[in-house]
């Protein structure tokens, strides 16, 4: 495991655009008002060549009356305690406040190797600013700024410095990367807790805790799994703010990542048309798909509750009637474990590589129980032959005379087909139809 900073202070000091700028991503929201950080947010980066896990955590500041502070503390503590260093960032052109010395005062008790980073220093005219910094009793105080670059390197190679060298494993190509996708509220943060059997991400009633999409890595028997938590997809009518704008395109554009997509459906409220849509998008991205069912100990003894839920899920899912499905509790953990045994299932399948010569033979059995249909006076479709050109998800490239006429009966037709012979009964599909003259001109061939 390499090691880990964290980056810590007061809300707005600029952590986040530290973040960003040291892992070269977008991946923390980055807003000019404070709070916008609530999870702990991880990226494994290299530093002139050694391997780091740095943490992004919320602002540390007075809870007050919002009951989120509380969680958002909490999440910090634990980053500092899992970190092996700790950067402190403080706003320089606020000067010091006693948000900073309250902040100060906890790390010292946690008796962690601090580095002070006084933010929005953008030039050496600006240096004097850390003067009054050095009342923390933190070590020297480094001039930097998050945003222009200013100060970073000499600053980053004091953290780093005498850090042990890990060595640092390449990706396991058999790693299954979920994401968490749902409507605000559904449960995604709790599920996750709830398999990683500890307060990773802030849980909350209120709707919209979660903004930032969130990676944690997780390991169940033998296999390593990434579980990607996402703010909750609102219909666009519902998004006024910005920054809820920048979350929804994050949680959309974590499918492009992810192997298998895991649909929080709230048993309780039953199917939406917006869990119909986040469907969608999980389908457009050609992703695997496990339906789960949350909340399912609500509707013990709701003989009516359960009816309408099936009813709702035939009716307005019926898209994507391959997809398994696991009835959960994230709440009280039941069956969350049954939740792999899915993953499991459609990852294999997602990953499924077929050979030539039994994709063809499925092909001509085919074409030859169901010809294909006439196009005009020219004779009928000739599916010449196929073969598999992707996997995740198995995508199968046919060849044939004019694929401008394959009507998406017949495709389906072939889909179904497919599934059927391959075992591939639980994800997408894609077919890409291209065109290709026969050689025979039309004489032989599986359709003639």
């Amino acid at each position: 495991m390499p090691p880990i900073i964290a980056i810590a202070g007061r809300p707005n000091v600029g952590k986040s655009t530290l973040f960003n700028r040291l892992s070269r991503s977008k991946s923390a929201l980055v807003d000019d008002r404070p709070g916008i950080t609530r999870d702990r947010i991880q990226a494994p980066i290299s530093y002139n060549g050694k391997p780091i896990i740095l943490l992004d955590t919320g602002g540390f500041e007075d809870i007050g009356q919002d009951p989120l502070l509380k969680e958002v503390r909490a999440q910090v503590r634990k980053a500092v305690e899992d970190a092996d260093r700790v950067i402190f960032v403080v706003d320089g052109r606020q000067g010091l406040l006693p948000g900073d010395e309250e902040m100060a005062l906890y790390l010292r008790k946690n008796q962690k190797k601090v580095f002070l980073a006084v933010n929005k220093v953008d030039s050496p005219e600006h240096d004097h600013l850390i003067l009054e910094f050095h009342g923390l009793g933190m070590g020297t105080p480094f001039p930097i700024s998050s945003a222009h670059g200013y100060g970073i390197a000499p600053f980053m190679e004091a953290v780093i410095k005498d850090l042990p060298i890990t060595t640092h494993d390449h990706e396991d190509p058999d790693q299954v990367r979920i994401v968490v996708l749902g409507r605000p509220n559904a449960g995604k943060s709790s599920l996750i807790n709830r398999i990683l059997k500890q307060d990773r991400l802030v849980v909350s009633d209120i709707a919209g805790t979660t903004r930032d999409t969130v990676d944690s890595v997780f390991h169940h028997g033998r296999k390593e799994y990434v579980l990607i938590d996402t703010a909750g997809l609102r219909r666009k009518a519902k998004v006024k703010e910005k920054i809820d704008t920048f979350s929804m395109i994050k949680a959309v554009k974590s499918l492009d990542r992810c192997h298998v997509a895991v649909v929080l459906i709230d048993a309780w409220e039953g199917v939406s048309e917006q869990d119909a849509r986040i469907c969608g998008y999980a389908l457009e991205k050609g992703r695997g798909l496990v339906l789960a069912i949350n909340k399912w100990d609500l509707l013990k003894g709701e003989e009516r509750k359960r009816r309408d839920l099936e009813n709702d899920i035939d009716r307005q899912l019926h898209f994507i009637s391959y997809a398994p499905r696991v009835n959960l509790s994230a709440l009280t953990g039941e069956r969350v474990i049954k939740l792999f045994t899915k993953i499991d299932m459609v990852f294999k399948e997602f990953s499924t590589r077929v050979t030539t010569g039994p994709l063809n033979r499925a092909l001509q059995e085919t074409t030859q129980r169901h010809p294909p249909p006439r196009i005009g006076g020219r004779g009928r479709l000739k599916f010449l032959y196929a073969t598999q050109t992707r996997t995740r998800p198995p995508t199968f490239t046919i060849f044939v005379n004019r694929p401008d006429k394959v009507h998406f009966s017949y495709e389906r037709l072939l889909i179904n087909q497919f599934r059927s012979t391959f075992q591939l009964s639980h994800v997408p599909i894609k077919l890409e139809f291209k065109e290709r003259k026969s050689k025979n001109k039309g004489k032989g061939g599986p359709n003639s």
